[in-house]
């Protein structure tokens, strides 16, 4: 590797969807390369810094005139030119993805097909045979990787709704440990919560079509009922809400134990909620009403205990099997720093999240639908969030996890708060058509 392959970096990078920053970096170095296949195609695996970011790129290498067919289309993932051969991302040869799994496992592991996982933000993945799933970290950092140290810390509680990892890859650097990659057991024919949702509001709705429209007297103008009960609909999600909730407490439950617990600290939390109240942008409300009711976490004496997190918890993030569900990606929030993703926190900022994702599939489900959805989505959610609770609540109340019920809703209320804000700044960076639905949540928390 040589200046080449930095020039054509700093081009690649911004391509990517795993690249942390908005415009190619200015400085850019190799710290580290290891060949992990010669011949053709060839495959070496890079650690770059950019910026002051890490990044894990494997680079594929073939001669120009051989240029593969799983590149067309694809010229995002062609790093480009050098010394006569075509470097790419390796993660899409087929051929270096059984290189990858023979370097991961040790040989430990074979199999006889491979094929790449796209949309991922921050990861990039194989599936071999259906049966084995290769998680590639793009983005990296000293010390043990999230994932793969929560996943073990989990397992090793004897929490079974996780995938235990088969083999994981490090490199030292410096003195350093930057976990590369994690190789666990493919949860085929699963489904994510996100789409089990919204297949559940969708088959409401759809049962809705077929209702005569109700008769709206006066004393129900201002807060119709929805022409269907969602218990009644065929899709409904409100057991399974359940049972997720029972799912999340044992695994705070397990968190607590495998990696410990300590006291929370209701005005510490509070302070942090209100330097992200004063930092957003043009809040769609007068912000000193959510500052007011950060006072009432200040004053609770018990907010329960503080745990180590999930940290990016929402429907996206639990799979439904034939065996039951499962928690994937224990990362955390990515934008935020892996010392700040592992404070301990109170278990209620999962639930949080969970909670707002409940509303996030109601609002994107009805951005399909016309107006006259508003009250089917509406009872959809309260339904849902109130099976969730339900599952929840007895479990970790059980186990010590919660203050008195009048704290847990005043603690629950300011996580969703700040859950929403984190929401605001990210739809309106990325997604503005859908900036309305933290708006919306914001302007409820602050009338209530």
């Amino acid at each position: 590797m040589n200046a080449a392959v930095i020039d054509r970096l700093r081009d690649f990078l911004p391509r990517q969807r795993w690249y942390s920053g908005d415009q190619a970096p200015a400085e850019v170095s190799i710290l580290a390369d290891e060949h992990v296949r010669d011949g053709s195609p060839a495959l070496v695996d890079l650690l770059v810094e950019a910026d002051g970011a890490r990044y894990q790129v494997p680079v594929g290498m073939r001669p120009v005139e051989e240029r593969p067919d799983f590149l067309r289309g694809r010229d995002e993932a062609v790093i480009g030119e050098v010394d006569g051969h075509l470097a790419y991302d390796a993660v899409l040869d087929p051929d270096l993805g059984m290189a990858l799994l023979d370097w991961v496992g040790a040989s430990s592991e074979s199999a006889e097909r491979v094929r790449s996982v796209g949309g991922e933000q921050s990861n990039s993945s194989l599936v071999y045979d259906e049966r084995l799933i290769l998680k590639v970290f793009r983005r990296v950092h000293p010390g043990r990787n999230l994932d793969i140290e929560m996943t073990e810390a989990l397992a090793e509680a004897g929490f079974d709704h996780v995938a235990r990892p088969v083999a994981t890859l490090a490199r030292e650097l410096a003195g350093e440990r930057y976990d590369l990659a994690v190789l666990q057991p493919f949860l085929a024919g699963g489904v994510d919560g996100w789409a089990l949702a919204l297949t559940s509001l969708r088959d409401l709705f759809g049962v809705s079509d077929t209702q005569p429209v109700p008769i709206i007297t006066d004393d129900m103008l201002l807060a119709p009922p929805p022409p269907v009960d969602p218990a009644e609909a065929g899709g409904d999600f409100a057991a399974e809400a359940r049972r997720l909730g029972e799912i999340t407490a044992q695994m705070h439950v397990g968190l607590g134990t495998a990696l410990g617990r300590e006291a929370g600290h209701g005005r510490a939390w509070a302070d942090d909620i209100e330097r992200a109240v004063e930092a957003l942008h043009n809040p769609p409300f007068d912000p000193t009403v959510l500052l007011r009711k950060l006072d009432a976490l200040r004053r609770l004496g018990d907010v329960g205990p503080a745990i180590r997190l999930h940290g990016d918890y929402h429907l996206g993030q639990v799979l439904r099997t034939d065996v039951g569900w499962f928690v994937l990606d224990f990362e955390g929030e990515p934008d935020r720093p892996p010392t700040e993703r592992r404070r301990r926190l109170s278990p209620l900022r999962d639930v949080a999240g969970m909670l707002r994702s409940l509303e996030y599939a109601s609002a994107v489900a009805l951005f399909e639908r016309d107006a006259d959805c508003q009250a089917l989505a509406g009872a959809w959610e309260k339904r849902n969030r109130k099976a969730f609770l339900d599952g929840y609540i007895p479990v970790a109340a059980g186990a010590g996890l919660l203050p008195d019920p009048a704290a847990t809703d005043i603690v629950l209320a300011a996580f969703e708060l700040e859950k929403a804000m984190y929401e605001l700044d990210y739809e309106r960076g990325h997604r503005p058509d859908w900036q309305s639905i933290p708006m919306t949540a914001l302007r409820r928390l602050a009338a209530s």
